[in-house]
């Protein structure tokens, strides 16, 4: 069978002028000429597409069987009430363009040997997913009780959306995906994370039309501006325009063929329109041999020393009506071709007998029974030369649920700094990430929000670049930083390429990383689902570092305050939570060299980027990482013997404040014994046996005493504190400092002062609460309280006159 023709074979040119190697793919100056065109007349009279029909006939029969029957799911007998299910749950609209572009990347599997599986952004057409890997075999392999035969194919149509059955949405139990797509707008992007340093992998990735709409996608359409073609591999895009979201027309599907071509041609992409349904599958063959040979060429021109720059690549947009071979009207109303067709469109079946009727003659139309054949398995041998062979098949492609390497790590200490010294957390990290690229140098990235040089954390260019291809200063080089002004875009990135069996990093100001706060809490359900699927391996976690922390935002003002990316992590399960504030640069290497090595978890890490002391050494740092808490006696009375009260610092700022607290009521209430208490693992609070780290009782009392005053100096909201400690015994003596929603554009101990975490706060809340039962501080505690809040006027007063804080502030304390 002859290969479809290349663009330069066509009856028509392409609309994208031949390149040179090295040279800049160029756009037509016609608008007319926007689109790809190609003849379809020798791939029409050469290549048999019979087995295409009738692999989608078969999947739309299941689909559609899928959402409505519980019984009869053959249709062996006339068609009752009764098989049908009270419960009606699925999306049909999507399923029929699913079932078609799954069908087309069989047929360019099967051709060209390609290593290649689907993301679908409509995640709700899952009927269309399961039908498929159904009939490919890929189901059973996973599931026995999903057999290639007809007790399998009982157990599919009758469990669907059914307890215990598969969900109507994809998720982590369905062989194949890296993408649940139960909130649009994310396919594009984990797509392209796949294809990352994965130099042979295809993703076809369909994008639904609603999804276009979404901001997240409007970003990642550039994606392939950060992808070098001589190291990664490749996505399709496919924009599958079937016209309606939920209830209204979608922004694509009233855009004529001009409006698309320009747009997209904008973006930088070669684009080719599929919508002539009396020819489509020819249509579609023919696009996607295009796109495949298109991929090819790119990526030979880079791979042999020749890249073109700016490389225009392939997309396809899919023209299709909703619900397309469904039922067309019902009571005079339409149906395929409109919103009605979004989810379930026959949705009274039970008690309407015209949509009885309906039900029964649209599911007879494919024509089911002609498609299987008992003595040959279950279906006719016409269907199953549809596919690739079983090694090819999307559904058990191991990149999906099986590629998981774990990272060579160097050893951190090597990195660390001299106790006593002062040094940016950022800056010794941004050390240690430049040699796990060196060592790692195609399993590693770095996903960052243009922020990594703010974050001090450009040690890593000194080995690598960024891979903005776009650009000529970075094109071609190979960078393993990834640097896009779009948390969603960079959030997808990283979890396409941590699903596909690598390790990435994001390190964001901390004000903006809740911007991707859905998409992580929609990863973690994926990833929690995963871990209780006994065939899906482990695989690296996600890895965040929040800094420009709220405490050291004081130039950019009020609205670069928001530490609540933590509190949306402590509302998730969490079993999959890790939360660290090492309050110095020997403890934050200790923390990123666990994180980077540990699976399955979603790993958020909070520190200064600014120079602060370096309390522990190496040693003790590690000591001080292995418990998640310790008693720092350098800071408290008598080693922390026998405290009256017990100060506690968690975060980096809020800990030197603890430690100047301590120092200041050792040298000004020498009565009061003092214990100085550091958390860097958040998880060890909450009650025990609710996180995998907490602190069973008895260790909780050791560090925080059975019954005396606990002053908290927290990083964030006071209420994951307050939250934590409510399940421990004796709560009400603990009292909670942090972050109170307070700041403008000032100085770094005025943020403090402002928002009641500063030295002098925290020591006035240990003296009130000592005082208690304290008979000497007592008799002073009013005298001290009004000393410290007068400095605190007193500091007010000095910044409104010079601008900045007094230098004094930012020494060490003394003991």
């Amino acid at each position: 069978m002859p290969p479809a023709p290349s663009p330069k074979d066509a009856s028509q040119e392409t609309s994208v002028t031949k390149s040179t190697a090295g040279s800049i793919m160029q756009i037509p100056e016609k608008v007319s000429d926007l689109l790809v065109k190609l003849d379809t007349t020798e791939i029409r009279s050469n290549e048999d597409f019979r087995p295409l029909e009738l692999l989608q006939r078969a999947t739309n029969y299941l689909a559609a069987s899928m959402i409505f029957l519980q019984n009869n799911t053959l249709l062996e007998r006339p068609l009752s009430k009764e098989d049908i299910k009270e419960r009606l749950l699925g999306h049909w609209g999507t399923c029929p363009g699913i079932n078609f572009v799954y069908a087309h990347c069989n047929h360019l599997i099967k051709k060209h040997s390609i290593p290649m599986f689907l993301v679908t952004g409509p995640g709700h057409g899952a009927p269309a997913n399961l039908a498929n890997l159904f009939v490919e075999g890929s189901l059973a392999k996973f599931y026995c009780q999903y057999s290639v035969d007809k007790e399998g194919l009982n157990k599919l149509i009758s469990s669907f959306s059914w307890p215990h059955g598969f969900p109507s949405h994809v998720n982590s139990e369905v062989p194949g995906q890296i993408h649940e797509g139960g909130e649009l707008g994310y396919a594009l992007s984990v797509s392209f994370g796949a294809i990352m340093d994965n130099p042979d992998l295809i993703v076809t990735c369909i994008v639904g039309d609603g999804e276009a709409e979404t901001g997240p996608t409007a970003a990642a359409w550039h994606s392939y501006k950060y992808i070098d073609p001589a190291e990664s591999g490749a996505v399709i895009p496919i924009l599958h325009d079937n016209g309606f979201k939920i209830s209204e027309e979608t922004i694509y599907g009233v855009m004529d063929d001009t409006d698309i071509a320009t747009l997209f041609t904008g973006f930088g992409y070669q684009v080719r329109i599929v919508s002539n349904l009396d020819d489509i599958n020819a249509e579609m063959a023919v696009s996607m041999e295009w796109a495949y040979r298109e991929i090819r060429r790119i990526q030979n021109c880079a791979r042999t020393g020749n890249p073109i720059f700016k490389p225009r690549w392939p997309m396809i947009v899919l023209r299709t009506p909703k619900g397309w071979t469904g039922p067309k009207e019902l009571h005079g109303t339409p149906i395929e071709g409109s919103f009605r067709s979004h989810q379930v469109p026959l949705p009274r079946v039970r008690a309407d007998d015209e949509e009885f009727h309906l039900l029964e003659s649209w599911l007879r139309s494919y024509k089911f029974h002609e498609l299987i054949d008992s003595s040959e398995g279950l279906f006719k041998k016409e269907v199953l030369e549809a596919l690739p062979k079983e090694e090819l098949r999307m559904g058990i492609r191991k990149e999906t649920y099986a590629a998981y390497k774990p990272l060579d790590l160097p050893d951190w200490k090597a990195f660390t700094v001299e106790k006593d010294s002062n040094e940016s957390c950022m800056k010794s990290v941004g050390s240690y990430c430049a040699k796990v690229i060196e060592m790692n140098p195609k399993r590693f990235r770095i996903f960052s929000p243009d922020e990594l040089v703010s974050n001090k954390l450009d040690a890593v260019f000194q080995v690598t670049n960024r891979d903005f291809q776009w650009s000529s200063q970075t094109s071609n080089k190979g960078g393993r930083v990834t640097e896009i002004l779009s948390e969603h875009t960079c959030q997808g990135w990283m979890q396409g390429y941590t699903l596909t069996g690598r390790v990435g990093l994001f390190p964001s100001y901390e004000t903006f990383l809740g911007i991707i706060t859905t998409m992580m809490i929609q990863y973690a359900k994926f990833i929690k689902i995963g871990m209780e699927t006994a065939w899906r391996l482990p695989i690296g976690s996600l890895n965040y570092i929040e800094t420009s922390t709220l405490w050291r935002q004081e130039h950019n003002g009020f609205s670069h305050q928001n530490p609540s990316f933590l509190n949306n992590l402590i509302n998730m399960k969490y079993a999959y939570v890790r939360i660290y504030l090492p309050a110095d640069a020997n403890c934050f290497l200790s923390t990123i060299a666990h994180c980077l090595r540990a699976e399955n978890y979603i790993n958020l890490m909070i520190g200064s980027k600014n120079p602060t002391p370096v309390w522990l050494s190496p040693e003790e740092a590690e000591r001080h990482c292995v418990a998640g808490a310790s008693v720092w006696k350098f800071a408290s009375t008598e080693d922390g013997i026998d405290p009256d009260v017990v100060l506690v610092g968690c975060g980096a700022e809020v800990t030197f404040e603890v430690i100047a607290a301590a120092s200041l009521l050792k040298q000004d209430a020498p009565e009061l014994r003092v214990r100085v208490v550091n958390v860097t693992d958040l998880m060890i609070l909450p009650g025990y046996g609710t996180h995998p780290h907490s602190l069973d009782n008895d260790a909780f009392d050791s560090l925080f005493t059975k019954d005396k005053p606990v002053i908290f100096n927290f990083h964030g909201y006071p209420s994951v504190i307050k939250a934590f400690l409510f399940d421990r015994p004796n709560p009400q003596r603990v009292k909670v400092l942090g972050y109170q929603e307070e700041g403008t554009t000032t100085t770094p101990f005025r943020m403090l002062t402002t928002n009641g975490a500063s030295r002098f706060d925290v020591a006035i809340a240990a003296i009130h609460d000592a005082s208690k039962f304290h008979p000497i501080l007592s008799i002073r505690a009013h005298e001290l309280i009004s000393l410290y809040k007068h400095k605190i006027r007193e500091h007010d007063k000095y910044i409104a006159k010079y601008g900045k804080d007094p230098e004094h502030l930012m020494d060490r304390p003394k003991f």
